[in-house]
């Protein structure tokens, strides 16, 4: 049975990546999210057969799980992707213990554990799609755990993808800007974005498209649109220090 597998599913860019994959050549979508009635609703106008896995990150027993259901199943996991995640802008000082512990425990430890517990199920011609930001390119004050734990998601898929090469298993790193969707409005709930990011908003379905199309070149970053590929840019020939009194 060849599946697969995304997380962050009911809504946003998790939720788009599934719509589209339920057009490829697999035979299940693998559903991953808290909130069981938004899969339910999902799955019911996908169009392809689904398997709703509604499961909290933040609770390591989801690992367990989701363990025991590719044991039982034994699939063939052709995509993975981990588009769930969690940001909360606003100062270190100003944000609590548990927001941001949530926010490296969603964006490093989930991902890195789904992506360990699936890997012994990907075959050669697989695909890995992490969903960093473009925040990964530099510090982000009053965003600063979240740009630093996307920091983390491009360096390990990188690292991952070279790792898995020889079994011909791509992993690609997504970096979009700010995207038009729930994720801000939560992050919001403190302190608002910084207004010249309003300028930059991308709309989720291209971002995935284009995440999408990356992964299937095997590309091992994907900037989907040209102005967080001049972000990139800068972040490559301009002092940080510059950059961060720029935004300041």
């Amino acid at each position: 049975m060849r599946i697969a597998i995304i997380t962050g599913a009911s809504s946003g860019m998790g939720r788009d990546f599934a719509r589209l994959l339920a057009h490829e050549d697999i035979d299940e979508l693998w559903l991953i999210a808290r909130r069981e009635e938004r899969l339910q609703k999902l799955s019911e106008k996908i169009g392809l057969r689904c398997r709703t896995l509604a499961l909290d990150l933040l609770d390591k027993n989801s690992f367990t799980l989701l363990a025991d259901y590719l044991e039982l199943e034994n699939p063939d996991v052709v995509w993975l992707v981990n588009a769930a995640g969690y940001g909360m802008i606003g100062k270190v000082q100003d944000l609590s213990h548990e927001e941001q512990d949530a926010m490296v425990l969603l964006n490093c430890s989930a991902l890195t554990s789904i992506t360990r517990t699936v890997l012994p199920y990907m075959k050669s011609g697989g695909h890995i799609v992490q969903f960093a930001s473009a925040s990964a390119f530099m510090p982000q004050p009053e965003f600063a755990v979240y740009a630093a734990s996307k920091a983390y998601v491009l360096s390990f898929s990188r690292a991952l993808n070279c790792e898995l090469r020889p079994r011909n298993i791509s992993v690609t790193a997504v970096c979009p800007g700010p995207v038009d969707t729930e994720f801000l409005k939560i992050a919001e709930e403190h302190e608002a974005a910084a207004a010249y990011k309003r300028f930059f908003m991308g709309e989720s379905r291209r971002v995935v498209r284009r995440a999408f199309l990356g992964a299937k070149k095997k590309k091992e970053v994907v900037v989907p649109s040209l102005s967080m590929q001049g972000l990139q840019l800068a972040t490559k020939v301009l002092p940080h220090k510059l950059l961060l009194r720029f935004m300041k």
